[in-house]
């Protein structure tokens, strides 16, 4: 199937590793320029080497700090001058990292759950609406999370900022619509990242085996999915190429959950 992404202009905001590059990945494949921004340089770089090997004809790695709106600014006019002031896809991926039940968490946390959770997706979006508005189609995908759906004590900052943005993309849906310009959210459940890898090791799961990482899950927050094992980062990627293309005509404020079937428990 054709995408229609060839020669598209697309960014991927925290695309550098995880789901994240998993979806510049199929970007790239569909025949789009990448652009992939991220905290690194070396991960950002490396990232776009092995997205122009995948086929993308203009991959860029760039470095941006989400929480300074100046540099988002500047990220997207960078871009802009790039790419002739167009852009066809944004998809914004960085998460919350906060974990903590409701009593300890502190003021801090909250803010810092909310600027990487919802204000990295606002600012991103707001200075990527010139050129998201100047392109004969534009599509943004957000990601939040399953978990918004399923609560755990842990997860409470995490799924509220998730929750915030999930609210926000469903508004921004609705702000856009005459425009033609599509916006969705994809929910993940369990995916094996780097730092779903990262939390297993703190809790004594040395494996980044799928099954392994799915009991894992089921023993510290009580709601594994239907399937008995996580997902993969390249199972999440051509959801979100669909979703970002032109082939996507009509699917806007959604919020689409990609879990193994852990909504229906």
């Amino acid at each position: 199937m054709d995408l229609g992404l060839g020669g598209a202009a697309a960014v991927v905001v925290g695309g550098t590793r995880g789901m994240g590059f998993a979806s510049a990945r199929c970007l790239a494949q569909e025949g789009a320029r990448v652009a992939v921004v991220g905290r690194s340089r070396a991960g950002a770089e490396s990232a776009a080497a092995s997205l122009a090997e995948c086929g993308s004809p203009d991959a860029v790695g760039l470095v941006a700090d989400v929480r300074d709106g100046q540099a988002v600014t500047d990220l997207f006019e960078e871009l802009g001058k790039r790419w002739g002031g167009e852009l066809n896809v944004l998809v914004n991926t960085v998460g919350p990292s906060a974990q903590g039940a409701f009593d300890i968490l502190t003021d801090d946390q909250w803010h810092d759950a909310v600027e990487d959770g919802v204000m990295s997706m606002v600012r991103c979006v707001r200075s990527a609406l010139p050129l998201l508005r100047s392109a004969q189609w534009a599509r943004v995908v957000n990601f939040s999370a399953q978990s918004t759906q399923r609560q755990s004590g842990p997860l409470v900052a995490y799924t509220a900022a998730k929750s915030m943005l999930t609210s926000a993309s469903k508004n921004l849906s609705l702000l856009l619509a005459p425009d033609e310009i599509l916006v969705n959210v994809v929910s993940p459940g369990t995916i094996v990242t780097p730092s779903l890898i990262e939390w297993a090791r703190s809790v004594g799961v040395e494996s980044s085996d799928p099954y392994a990482l799915m009991d894992a899950i089921g023993t510290h927050f009580g709601h594994p999915s239907q399937m008995p094992r996580a997902g993969l980062p390249e199972e999440v990627g051509p959801l979100v190429a669909f979703l970002a293309s032109q082939r996507n005509s009509y699917i806007t404020g959604a919020n689409i959950n990609i879990d193994g079937g852990s909504d229906f428990t």
